[in-house]
């Protein structure tokens, strides 16, 4: 009996885990899904608005080289490609509501991050190589009228751009990201572990 007693006691010691509020998990749930979702419209927006731009200066401005019309269908083309991504993402992310089946909106959620760590990984340099490759060729007659300094100054500040946003912005973007996707993924698993 006193062992009983002391199993008891120990027991009863022991920290109650954190029983969740089932409404307010899934309103905070949803708050991130939203502004990820929000994020991608406008990412998606503005990638709509550079296809067109891009379209529209290869269809209505005239060059003298084919150089220049390749670096244009280069970045086109890029874009267009990564603007698909974005697209896929995005019915990923708003495609069904986390209340109807929460185990299978995690495991969207997941392959969702998977998706974004590739894309920022292997698959960003490929986009940077891609759209500087464009972007040079492009450079090539628009800025052969001018000097040679103002050239290597033209140069240097792109080559500065893309450095920038490759080994700053982007690791902060990722960085951000992907905090607040493993939030809403612990969110849901700690709401999945409470009902199993």
């Amino acid at each position: 009996m006193k062992d009983f007693d002391h199993l008891m006691s120990v027991w009863q010691e022991q920290p109650k885990k954190d029983q969740l509020s089932v409404d307010d998990m899934l309103k905070q749930v949803k708050k991130g899904i939203s502004g990820l979702s929000r994020k991608l419209f406008w990412n998606i927006t503005i990638m709509l608005i550079t296809v067109a731009g891009l379209s529209a200066i290869m269809l209505f401005f005239v060059f003298n080289s084919w150089a220049t019309y390749l670096g244009i269908a280069i970045v086109l083309i890029t874009v267009i490609l990564f603007l698909l991504v974005m697209l896929r993402d995005y019915r990923i992310i708003s495609k069904q509501d986390v209340t109807i089946n929460p185990a299978a909106y995690l495991q969207d959620l997941k392959e969702y991050q998977r998706n974004r760590a590739k894309l920022y990984g292997r698959l960003y340099y490929i986009y940077v190589l891609l759209m500087s490759t464009g972007l040079f060729l492009y450079f090539i007659e628009v800025l052969q009228s001018h000097s040679a300094m103002f050239k290597a100054l033209a140069y240097s500040v792109y080559v500065g751009i893309i450095c920038f946003s490759t080994f700053y912005i982007r690791v902060q973007f990722v960085k951000n990201e992907q905090e607040k996707l493993n939030l809403i993924i612990e969110r849901l698993t700690r709401l999945q572990n409470q009902f199993d």
